[in-house]
């Protein structure tokens, strides 16, 4: 058998599951273990193929909107938050709803509330159509947020006093990407209220700073997630503004592109909040089979949160 090439592997670390994702695994499993199969959760838990197949095999029934969920069953609701009405429907069919929405989410909803009950209205910065930017627009009437994707998006704003405004954001964007837009929103509105603390959470700043760090050593990224992840497609797009000249998602194993990695001898490998370690331990199998690995860990944080379960799950059945 001939040598193979060799390959230095650097390995992200933070990576992979977040604690809101954990808390939102957990508690599907729990409601399982509580109630019995089926539990009903609207929207994928999370947004990863592997965890919503292996719940699946356990007896969840993921669904897009509670009217396709029976009133006599537990619906759980995504670690991304839901509109509004979703909670008001579920306790008017008299349902047993459990709340997955990661609580730095729930921070951010709660802030919007709190702006809004001062009259102020609120501008999100996000991307249309993601389960989060829905979640959180739906916190609030209609035309009370407002939302801006790109800094472009700042010049076209119609507000309604320009000396009453509040930006939030979504959890999961681009740490550089939202500072620009944030300036911009100064800059057009003096008087806009910024959060107190970073919406962007923790595990999303984490994994993209060791994709940062990791950029100058190589020449590839692979990142671990899913084509609907924001924070993993975010992830992406980070590597290749840090100057790696190929970086790509992928799902699993099967989705490397062997032929654009030709001749590559050092290559970064990291994993969205919402993939599990296994798929990590996949690819590098993968990796091993064709070349002699060295792995190389790139820390750049320690992460040690852990977020409680609803109360309901705890409780006696």
């Amino acid at each position: 058998m001939p040598d193979l090439p060799p390959l230095t592997l650097y390995l992200a670390a933070p990576r992979g599951f977040c604690a809101g994702v954990d808390r939102a695994i957990k508690i599907v499993e729990m409601a399982l273990t509580k109630w019995g199969a089926p539990v009903y959760v609207r929207h994928e838990i999370v947004h990863n193929k592997y965890v919503v197949d292996a719940l699946r095999a356990k007896g969840a029934v993921f669904v897009e909107e509670l009217e396709d969920c029976p009133s006599d069953r537990p619906v759980v609701f995504s670690a991304h938050g839901v509109p509004k009405s979703v909670p008001a429907e579920a306790a008017a069919r008299q349902m047993i709803a459990v709340d997955a929405t990661c609580p730095l989410v729930t921070k951010v909803h709660n802030e919007a509330a709190r702006h809004h009950e001062a009259g102020t209205q609120m501008i999100y910065i996000g991307h249309a159509g993601h389960a989060e930017t829905v979640g959180t627009m739906g916190q609030l009437p209609a035309g009370e947020v407002l939302l801006v994707e790109t800094v472009a998006d700042v010049a076209t704003l119609q507000v309604r006093d320009p000396a009453k405004l509040a930006f939030i954001t979504q959890t999961t964007l681009s740490v550089d990407d939202t500072a620009d837009i944030a300036a911009a929103l100064k800059a057009r509105f003096p008087l806009i209220h910024a959060p107190a603390h970073d919406d962007i959470c923790y595990a999303t700043t984490n994994r993209q700073a060791a994709v940062k760090a990791m950029a100058p050593k190589i020449g590839a990224l692979l990142v671990i997630g899913a084509p609907n992840s924001s924070n993993s497609k975010r992830l992406v797009e980070v590597g290749a503004a840090a100057g790696c000249p190929y970086s790509m998602l992928i799902q699993r194993a099967a989705d490397i592109d062997w032929r654009a990695l030709d001749g590559v001898r050092a290559i970064g490998l990291t994993a969205g909040a919402s993939a599990p370690e296994v798929l990590v331990n996949e690819v590098i199998d993968a990796f091993r089979a064709r070349h002699a690995v060295t792995v190389e860990l790139v820390e750049t944080a320690v992460e040690d949160i852990e977020f409680k379960v609803p109360r309901i799950l705890r409780e006696p059945a």
